[in-house]
């Protein structure tokens, strides 16, 4: 009884696993459309640059200067996020190695993504410094800021 229990296991297990293994390399709601309008390789995936921001070589602890210059870094993200150039964007906590926040552009290189930050004032008079990172992520991530719109009570200036 006990090898027949035994063989009916291995049997199930091999009729099952191509549906698993199958299940594994397709996926039944791939939209060909929707992947070519965001640029997706055959893994829903592409390439974008991770930015991120850090404290600069201008050391300036003027207040009129510094708001002018972080209003402008505020409207400058506002503008590229309208073009669908930056996807994501945030400050980050206090840390010990002076990083301030990261951006997602949605670019294909660094080269393109310097000069998107030639547009910030911030960046521009070196209160901000940036590294940039080619990184590959999922193609579907600009989708995201649609509902943060809808979530989105006010503005930070």
């Amino acid at each position: 009884m006990k090898k027949s229990i035994k063989s009916t296991i291995i049997i199930i297990f091999l009729l099952i696993t191509p549906i698993f293994l199958s299940a594994q390399n397709t996926i039944g709601q791939y939209d060909e459309k929707l992947a070519k309008e965001l640029g997706a390789d055959e893994y829903g995936m592409k390439s974008y640059v991770l930015v991120i921001l850090k404290t600069g070589s201008n050391k300036t602890t003027d207040k009129k200067e510094l708001d002018s210059l972080f209003g402008g870094h505020m409207r400058n993200m506002a503008v590229l996020s309208e073009a669908g150039k930056l996807i994501v964007a945030g400050p980050l906590g206090k840390n010990g190695n002076s990083y301030r926040g990261i951006f997602i552009l949605n670019v294909k290189d660094t080269l393109e993504a310097r000069n998107i930050l030639s547009t910030d004032p911030a960046v521009n008079s070196k209160v901000l410094d940036a590294d940039l990172y080619n990184w590959y992520g999922s193609a579907a991530l600009p989708l995201y800021l649609e509902p943060h719109k809808k979530i989105q009570k006010s503005t930070i200036r």
